[in-house]
């Protein structure tokens, strides 16, 4: 793809061989060539991204018209046709040669994904191996997923039966800003493994990490044309995408899923929408407290709680609850916040302003209405202009935004139970279900009580890495988190048309003329009856 609207370069004036400010980061020239693979509008008005590290800025965004994305669709239509020829084994092995590139140029990527999103390294890195899961996986398993099945027909050795799979025609993927290269790769791959073509919308935040894998995949052997990338305002693109799109893909606020589902419906083209949660971590009594409590730092404050699947409700045995909160509180506290480019700090900072100003409302709402702030709670100006401390909070009750109100940053409330019904049904109240945490020594105790929680996926022992690394198995959200699945086979399948064709030979399925229908029907009743015993 060639941008209508070349990519202007960050004025280099003050720190020629940086990104945003921050040493080791990609050149300005790299991330205009990354931008130049985007399609935009010449008389639309671009906008700057700036680093959240440092505010300082990036790169210039060209931003695509309804005119331009439209265009876009027609020219995806036309890759699409020679792309689905293609074999499932063909397709896949481009997501296998994809895989071997991520891992062996991941340094140029978590620059990317910390210049532009804010993150520690190692939050970064989780994006890597997250995407090399996804190219793994479809890699090895697309073909025989996306097989012909024979399923037995209605009269056995007469009636051959059979189910084949097509690809829906050109996905549209509207990515977020959290996690813009392993949510890209959980959407993107799987569209293209099925044979479709995709138009993706990343947020203009964290576009460079999506252009970034969009560039590798084409080195892997992906057909120019078969994913293309357009950046823009939704007020401006966003009909035109859900018009010209045979599926979509949507990954973000609640809200917004619903508005984009009605807009859906209407054209009565299917959809898939991962959404908000309100994620609940149950620590059993017989939990190890220094695992559960270093567990949950990590389940609270990775990328700086900016995690769709992150927890942000914990509850805890009372048997427990003095020793579990001083350890988790005192561990929360030694986190190490910092920006620069290594492994050094433990969480980076929020990613924009809007956050900040969330996380900041529901801190001083819960603190103003008498909730405790055992650590954190403050900004960290000093830092960067978006860092905030990770935050517990206790005494935290229904009137105070923090205690049903999804934050999305680091930010966590501890509250205390004697019954574990009594637990389940608290970490249940909720219109959310997208991810939980269970606690336990006893496995088993812990996973009944996981199948008893009411969200997509749940971690025993894990606060969501488990369930999002396997991708073997579906994940997504119960109730307003989301409609529909990514990973695993079913990530596959909703991206394809499944077509039934059954071959009959010999016996006719109504009776000859000469045949009485009530014969027949006798007929056919003891046939019915003897095929329900046998194996099907």
């Amino acid at each position: 793809m060639t941008s209508t609207t070349p990519a202007k370069p960050v004025e280099d004036t003050s720190l020629p061989p940086t990104v945003g400010g921050v040493a080791g980061a990609p050149s300005s020239a790299r991330a205009a060539q990354l931008v130049a693979r985007v399609t935009g509008g010449a008389d639309s008005a671009p906008i700057r991204m700036r680093a959240p590290f440092t505010g300082l800025p990036i790169a210039t965004l060209p931003q695509a018209t309804d005119a331009d994305v439209r265009a876009v669709f027609t020219g995806a239509r036309t890759a699409q046709r020679a792309w689905a020829d293609r074999s499932p084994a063909e397709r896949a092995r481009v997501l296998t040669r994809l895989h071997d590139l991520v891992l062996a140029r991941q340094d140029e990527v978590l620059d990317l994904v910390q210049v532009e999103a804010g993150k520690a390294r190692l939050d970064a890195f989780d994006e890597v191996s997250a995407t090399a899961l996804v190219a793994a996986y479809y890699g090895k398993h697309t073909a025989k997923i996306l097989a012909p099945r024979r399923i037995a027909g209605v009269i056995p050795g007469l009636t051959r039966a059979g189910e084949i799979r097509h690809p829906k025609g050109v996905v549209g993927i509207i990515s977020p800003w959290n996690y813009p290269l392993a949510l890209t790769a959980m959407d993107v791959l799987p569209a293209l493994a099925a044979g479709n073509a995709v138009v993706q919308k990343p947020d203009n935040q964290t576009a460079l990490s999506a252009l970034w894998l969009h560039e590798l995949a084409e080195e892997a052997g992906l057909p120019a044309g078969t994913w293309q990338i357009v950046l823009g305002r939704g007020s401006k693109i966003g009909t035109a995408l859900i018009e010209e799109s045979d599926y979509l893909c949507f990954t973000g606020s609640t809200p917004t899923g619903k508005e984009l589902a009605g807009q859906v419906a209407k054209r009565l083209t299917s959809y898939s929408l991962e959404l908000g949660g309100k994620n609940p971590m149950v620590v059993l009594p017989d939990a190890d407290v220094a695992k559960a409590a270093t567990g949950a730092v990590t389940a609270c404050f990775s990328s700086a709680g900016q995690l769709c699947v992150s927890v942000e409700r914990i509850y805890v045995h009372e048997d427990i609850r003095d020793e579990f909160t001083r350890a988790f509180v005192a561990r929360t506290a030694a986190l190490r916040l910092g920006g620069a480019l290594d492994y050094q700090a433990q969480m980076g900072s929020l990613t924009s302003e809007d956050q900040l100003a969330a996380v900041s409302a529901h801190v001083e709402d819960a603190r103003a209405k008498g909730a405790s702030v055992l650590t954190g709670g403050r900004a960290r100006p000093d830092l960067g202009p978006l860092f905030y401390e990770p935050t517990v909070l206790s005494g935290v009750t229904p009137e105070m935004l923090p205690f049903a109100e999804e934050t999305f940053g680091p930010v966590v409330s501890i509250y205390g139970y004697t019954d574990v019904t009594d637990a389940i049904e608290r970490a249940n109240d909720t219109p959310f279900g997208l991810n939980a945490s269970v606690w336990s020594r006893n496995g088993r105790a812990g996973w009944e009580v996981a199948a008893r929680l009411k969200a997509g996926t749940v971690n025993v022992n894990e606060g969501y890495a488990a369930t999002f690394g396997s991708v073997g198995v579906p994940m997504g959200g119960m109730k307003e988190s989301g409609v529909g699945r990514r990973n695993g086979a079913e990530g596959l399948l909703k991206y394809t048309e499944s077509q039934s064709i059954a071959l009959q030979r010999g016996l006719a399925l109504r009776p000859p003329r000469a045949i009485p229908g009530s014969l027949w029907s006798r007929g056919m009743t003891f046939g019915l009856k003897a095929l329900r015993r046998l194996p099907r």
